[in-house]
């Protein structure tokens, strides 16, 4: 089942990349008490994540911080090392908090995993956006396959 609104973030450990190497970081760290931002996308350096999905929230991310966000993120089925790269490599620079879901467990837990396992790339996230307050899901957006348009920063801010 995928989650709804109106239901609360499940309580889980991801993984960040800092400058220390990887570092756990729990899902109730990220969403109590904040309102939160957070997209997935199918795979770090992949076309479309790279290319308008990402760096479309780091263009935008004052203007989504002004409606209240105190937490723009990023989430893939990948490892600490490849998003800390691929942060790096989309100039990021702290404005999107890269997230980990290597094993793709919390992805799983929230019902937008992704077969992609016929194309060599195994169970991936679907590609959404959800906006959470305390950890309480507001708003949810799930593309259809191949789809870009209602996770697109534009779209979340229009919901905002």
């Amino acid at each position: 089942m995928t989650i709804k609104v109106g239901e609360h973030i499940p309580s889980m450990k991801l993984m960040t990349p800092s400058p220390d190497g990887p570092k756990e970081i729990s899902t109730d760290d990220i969403f109590k008490g904040k309102k939160v931002v957070l997209f997935a996308v199918p795979g770090a350096f992949t076309p479309t994540c790279s290319a308008k999905h990402l760096p479309g929230f780091v263009e935008r991310a004052e203007e989504i911080r002004a409606k209240g966000v105190d937490t723009i993120a990023c989430m893939a089925v990948n490892d600490a090392f490849v998003m800390g790269a691929w942060g790096k490599d989309q100039s990021v620079d702290g404005k999107i908090l890269m997230l980990a879901d290597g094993s793709g467990a919390f992805t799983k837990a929230l019902g937008l995993e992704l077969d992609l396992v016929a194309r060599g790339l195994g169970v991936r996230s679907q590609r959404f956006a959800l906006v959470a307050q305390d950890g309480k899901v507001t708003h949810i957006a799930v593309e259809q396959p191949g789809g870009f348009d209602v996770s697109r920063a534009e779209a979340v801010l229009a919901v905002l």
